[in-house]
């Protein structure tokens, strides 16, 4: 059997990514379409979905194991010091590896590279090639391009193997055949060779694989490998893997090439073993992989050819935004964490580099328009950051790829329209009064706008209710309270006499203005003057994440005057979106004029999140807004505060501690419930599926109260609630906070 021939049953599986009209097994199908073949297989979710929860838990404890952080930096220091000097390090590793043996490339794109490969196969009248795991020969499509030429290549690894027989890209970088189950895999070794496999024992599969592979080691007149580093002092080449066939495609075949991205340059053997120790437990959840191999020149008596490719990776390291990208050492642990990737897979989420970091580089490697459509599957929760073993700013960068799609290709009509009104305060409130208006028939003067039954609605609120726009926003409400002074403390704090300049964000100020007034009940509780800036709007935060700088720019310039203009201490709002917003996007939104920035960086340093404004600048004490034992409540960690912002046991502490709540937690607390702004509206299906996990998760906890810090997640969460008639009640922690000081209040007599 050959293996590059494709099972009947397989044939199917190759739908997802493959045109069939082309002729070519690996041009892909347009983005939509993938989606859509993906949302209709629901063994993939399911296989992803035990996937990442097994990995999150393996993972937690492979890295505890270590200083995780204090690695994380130091690896970062190394990768940045090469980007820095590219060409210094190409030339100390290349005078080295040459020193013992080895012959050197330098590919600048991918056609380069195969002519490389296609001579060094051609002169040596090589016919088959055995290769192991490699993603650079994927990127450049080296299979497809060798068989043109007549050179049939094998894929040794297993997962690479599964895929290669359903005419498949990997859907993992790591593990590329993770989305499938084993019932799959078995179907397809069987199909591929004519005789019965079993579907159940995995140990089955795995010799069957092995007894098939073994001979190709010793037919290949080429043996090709990746590197996972290359060691400028020394020449030599890092390769980790989990099975054995790496070491036998270097040392078997009298020929070795090995491809690598130039960026996998570290310089010393010490940089290397600091990447094991962060690699395995990042990319398997191991300590270390079954093999690291550390190859210098080549066996004796064969030949040794290193191809280093660069393939728009100069052009990454050109562009500040972006050359962070570089440092990545291919662990996939983006992908391990990533939400939609979760429901869609890899297929849909990536064009050959999947998960988060694959929506950074594929613009650089295969151009924009392969960006372009998985790009808009980010949500921007920032998990994916978090796990980053090389502190990659993943979601900034995918909003930056973000934003160089929309100047090219621009927005869809609807939301250009939508955003460019949103930005003019004046047009949108007069939207917004309509709204009021034209909602009655909808919402009866409820909480909700149920819709369930218009065709132009229903796509949205078949699974989640929408919010009705407030009869009255936060600034017609306290409009008469502007500049009071502060009360006498209700609880002792360490905030009294301070004053704030309170930014509610536009959804409190618009759908839940009860929310607002329940902060600033709340602040001037703890005897702290409350001032409300005029002329705020909207952070920007929807301009952000939709890419659209133009009108990001001009929203933040004119919250930064407002809240500089505000004669407060200190900028408190309970939207933990808002606050990453105002403190972590507004820097990078100016980076190309400094006088903003300035500005923007001044105002970050005022800014604080509801929640650690009563933790740390407050310092509430334990048990000072105890109360009556309540019900319990869970606690939903949003993206923003927790991933953005590092708040994890602030929240709890306020709840367990000062509120005296019992507090149940998640099992998958950190998980995105789905909102991500305008991402739940373009792609509900996704969004509805998350949704239904965080609900069915806090309903498993039995509280009967879900408590978060920002107001998309419990728009998003209410509205689900609602339309699926659950009877779990969602809110913001500050309304918790306000009703506790309102019964301390009470009882000691002392209007707040």
């Amino acid at each position: 059997m050959k293996s590059t021939e494709i099972p009947a049953a397989a044939a199917s599986a190759a739908a997802l990514t493959e045109h069939p009209e082309s002729g070519h097994g690996h041009v892909p199908r347009p983005f939509r379409e993938r989606y859509a073949l993906a949302l209709a297989n629901p063994r993939l979710s399911r296989n992803l979905t035990t996937f990442q929860r097994a990995w999150r838990e393996a993972r937690a404890v492979a890295v505890s194991e270590i200083e995780f952080d204090d690695l994380r930096t130091r690896l970062k220091e190394v990768k940045s010091g090469v980007v820095a000097d590219l060409d210094g390090h190409l030339r100390r590793f290349r005078t080295a590896a040459e020193a013992a043996g080895a012959t050197v490339h330098l590919a600048r794109d991918a056609a380069e590279a195969i002519a490389i490969v296609g001579r060094l196969a051609r002169e040596r009248g090589v016919e088959v090639v055995a290769k192991s795991k490699s993603m650079v020969t994927e990127e450049i499509d080296l299979n497809h391009e060798l068989a043109s030429a007549g050179v049939e290549t094998v894929e040794t690894d297993l997962g690479e193997w599964i895929v290669q027989l359903r005419a498949e890209r990997p859907s993992h970088m790591v593990m590329p055949a993770v989305h499938l189950a084993r019932q799959e895999v078995g179907e397809v070794f069987e199909e591929a060779l004519g005789r019965p496999v079993s579907r159940e024992d995995i140990g089955e599969q795995v010799r069957v694989a092995r007894d098939e592979l073994r001979k190709v080691f010793f037919a290949a007149g080429m043996g090709v490998t990746g590197a996972n580093a290359l060691i400028a002092e020394s020449g030599t080449v890092m390769m980790v893997t989990n099975e054995g066939n790496g070491r036998l495609c270097s040392s078997l075949p009298p020929l070795h090439v090995v491809l690598a991205g130039i960026e996998k340059l570290v310089p010393t053997f010490e940089d290397a073993v600091t990447q094991l120790r962060l690699l395995a437990r990042s990319g398997t959840a191991q300590r270390l992989t079954s093999y690291s191999t550390f190859i210098t020149g080549p066996t004796s008596g064969h030949e040794m050819h290193i191809v280093l490719v660069d393939n728009g990776r100069r052009a990454m390291a050109a562009r500040p935004e972006f050359s962070e990208a570089l440092h990545c050492i291919r662990c996939a642990a983006c992908a391990n964490v990533c939400p939609p990737y979760r429901e869609v897979g890899g297929h849909v989420f990536g064009h050959v580099y999947t998960g988060a970091i694959g929506l950074v580089v594929t613009p650089f490697h295969h151009g924009l328009d392969a960006a372009a459509g998985p790009q808009s599957l980010c949500l921007s929760c920032n998990a994916c950051e978090t796990v980053c073993p090389v502190g990659i700013p993943l979601p900034r960068q995918i909003l930056d790829v973000r934003s160089m799609v929309v100047e090219q290709k621009g927005l869809p009509v609807a939301k250009r329209i939508g955003l460019g009104a949103y930005a003019r305060p004046r047009t949108a409130d007069l939207l917004f009064r309509i709204a009021r208006q034209a909602q009655m028939p909808l919402t009866r003067g409820g909480a909700f706008v149920r819709a369930r039954r218009l065709p132009i609605l229903r796509r949205q609120t078949r699974w989640r209710s929408l919010p009705a726009v407030a009869r009255r926003p936060l600034r017609d409400r306290v409009r008469q309270e502007a500049g009071t002074a502060a009360e006498r403390p209700i609880v002792p704090n360490k905030a009294a006499g301070m004053s704030v300049a309170l930014f509610p964000g536009c959804m409190t100020e618009r759908l839940y203005p009860e929310q607002g007034e329940a902060i600033r009940f709340v602040l001037r509780g703890l005897g702290v003057r409350v001032v409300t800036p005029p002329a705020l709007h909207c952070c920007g935060l929807p301009a952000v994440n939709s890419g659209d700088e133009r009108h990001a720019r001009w929203m933040a310039r004119r919250t930064i005057t407002a809240l500089s203009r505000a004669e407060a201490d200190l900028v408190v709002s309970g939207s933990a979106s808002c606050v990453a917003t105002l403190t972590q996007d507004y820097a990078h939104l100016f980076r190309d004029e400094p006088a903003w920035r300035s500005r923007a960086e001044t105002l970050a340093a005022r800014v604080r999140d509801f929640t650690s404004f009563l933790t740390d600048v407050a310092d509430l004490e334990s048990g000072v807004l105890a109360g009556e034992p309540g019900e319990a409540v869970a606690y939903h960690d949003s993206c923003q505060g927790l991933n953005a912002l590092g708040l994890r046991e602030e929240p709890r502490r306020l709840l367990r501690d000062v509120l005296g709540q019992e507090v149940r937690e998640l099992s998958e607390s950190s998980l995105c419930c789905g909102f991500g702004g305008s991402f739940s509206f373009e792609y509900p299906e996704v969004a509805e599926r998350l949704l239904d996990r965080k609900l069915d998760d806090a309903e498993a906890t039995g509280a009967p109260v879900l408590v978060t810090d920002n107001q998309g997640c419990i728009l998003h969460l209410r509205g689900g609630c609602d339309a699926a008639r659950r009877p779990l009640r969602v809110r913001h922690l500050a309304e918790l906070v306000a009703q506790r000081m309102r019964d301390r209040d009470e009882a000691e007599g002392s209007p707040a």
